[in-house]
């Protein structure tokens, strides 16, 4: 996120950077073969309904972005249109900063399978998450020490993830042995055999690998012409991001067997580019995807941690993490950082991936319940205002329906994180608010 922190002056194309720098992380890695397990070649099409759904979530964060022009984004929007619910407020900034730090446990997890990919240790779960443990360290680190430094670095990753990931994928595509003609014959019968609900289940689930297009507005202050670089930009990145995804699924599903995806989920790409491609086709998929996580774990940290410190300062988390040095949010970025290593530590890929899919899922919606109240000021269409609503509600089902058929026990854990982010969010807000009452007794 060097780019906000370098000009004043950001143009379209570096907010665009900003956004895939966001999105385009561990998501799409992730996904992959958790999708491919549930769908099998239908796995692309359930992709677009995915970006059919962040698109709709998009339209109230642009509306309510350029209204209200406030980099402190999901929680500045719904603490501003619900200025009478301090406990709303503080739950939705609770939600949105351990999403936040859901998805920098997956970028993590992601860069270390990719990274031990190739050695013997590819299979053994401590090294990867001592692995994953360590480039969060490593990203932490750099942010505290030199965010110009930062900057430097996350734009020559940005761009060069895109072009790597682009190139393999097409190239897989044209040595894979599945023909075009028999890649649609196989989604065909997939698609039979799929239900419409279970197409609708993984395009939810995908919806964390859209998730980041959120930060352009984090970089309102300092861009050009906000009320039409905010839509341009986000709208932009998520069809880039959607014709991306969809690209690498089919070079993927070409040239990889189903069931190689499905058992190798963590580092399916990688392990097929080596099988069709040999060490060299191996070593740029890894290349691709170190990239990818590295700039989504740099962006992630420089933005949330921003937005936890903002937070902080009304009252709703830790006053000790309000701290600044040199405007850096030191302790912010150290709280993310511990808690994304928690995370990692108790729970594994998929509870990750899909408490950060509920999370993005279930605030998006209070976003879009937030703008449809104040849509005669953000001037929003109320049909397409009531279709995001729907969507998201339905997303959100359908997720948490999928957990309680197939995995309670990580449905049970989900849970829990909730009550103990709601109670968190509950004792600040009566914190703040007995805060007030002591000023305004005291005036």
């Amino acid at each position: 996120m060097g780019l906000q922190s370098k000009t004043k002056n950001l143009g379209l194309a570096e907010l665009i950077a900003i956004a895939l720098g966001g999105m385009v992380g561990g998501g799409i890695f992730t996904i992959l073969g958790i999708s491919v397990a549930i769908i099998g070649n239908v796995t692309p099409f359930a992709i677009i309904v995915g970006g059919i759904i962040a698109s709709l979530a998009a339209y109230s964060y642009v509306k309510l972005g350029v209204y209200y022009k406030d980099e402190g984004a999901t929680y500045a929007f719904y603490k501003k249109t619900y200025p009478k619910t301090p406990f709303l407020a503080s739950v939705i900034g609770w939600y949105v900063i351990f999403g936040y730090i859901s998805t920098l446990a997956l970028y993590a997890y992601t860069f270390s399978s990719y990274a031990i990919s190739s050695t013997d240790f590819s299979d053994n779960m401590w090294i990867r998450k001592a692995v994953a443990l360590g480039i969060i360290g490593l990203f932490t680190a750099i942010n505290l020490w030199s965010v110009n430094g930062m900057g430097k670095i996350e734009d020559i990753m940005v761009y060069t993830k895109l072009v790597l990931l682009t190139i393999i994928s097409v190239v897989l595509m044209q040595n894979g042995d599945t023909s075009f003609a028999k890649f649609m014959e196989t989604m065909a019968v997939d698609a039979e055999k799929s239900s419409i609900m279970n197409i609708l289940i993984v395009s939810s689930v995908t919806f964390v690998a859209f998730e980041g297009f959120q930060l352009v507005i984090n970089a309102v202050n300092e861009m050009k012409d906000p009320d039409k670089n905010i839509p341009r930009a986000i709208y932009s990145a998520i069809v880039l991001a959607v014709v991306i995804y969809v690209v690498i699924s089919m070079g993927a599903l070409f040239a990889i067997p189903a069931e190689n995806i499905i058992e190798n989920k963590e580092f399916a790409l990688a392990s097929g580019a080596g099988e069709v491609l040999g060490k060299l086709g191996s070593t740029i998929v890894i290349a691709g995807a170190l990239l990818a996580t590295s700039s989504a774990i740099s962006g992630t940290v420089f933005g949330a941690s921003r937005q936890l410190a903002a937070i902080a300062d009304d009252g709703y988390f830790p006053d000790i993490l309000t701290k600044r040095t040199n405007k850096i949010p030191k302790n912010a970025t150290l709280f993310m950082a511990a808690f994304a290593g928690v995370l990692i530590l108790i729970g594994g890929l998929e509870l990750i991936l899909e408490f950060g899919s509920v999370t993005f899922l279930l605030v998006s919606l209070l976003m879009a319940i937030a703008n449809y109240k104040i849509k005669d000021k953000t001037k929003s269409s109320a049909i397409i205002t009531v279709l995001a609503i729907a969507g998201l509600s339905l997303g959100s089902v359908l997720i948490l329906y999928y957990e309680l058929k197939n995995k309670w026990e990580q449905m049970a854990a989900i849970v829990v994180i909730y009550i103990l982010l709601t109670a968190g969010a509950w004792f600040y807000s009566k914190r703040h608010q007995k805060k007030i009452q002591h000023k305004n007794a005291e005036n």
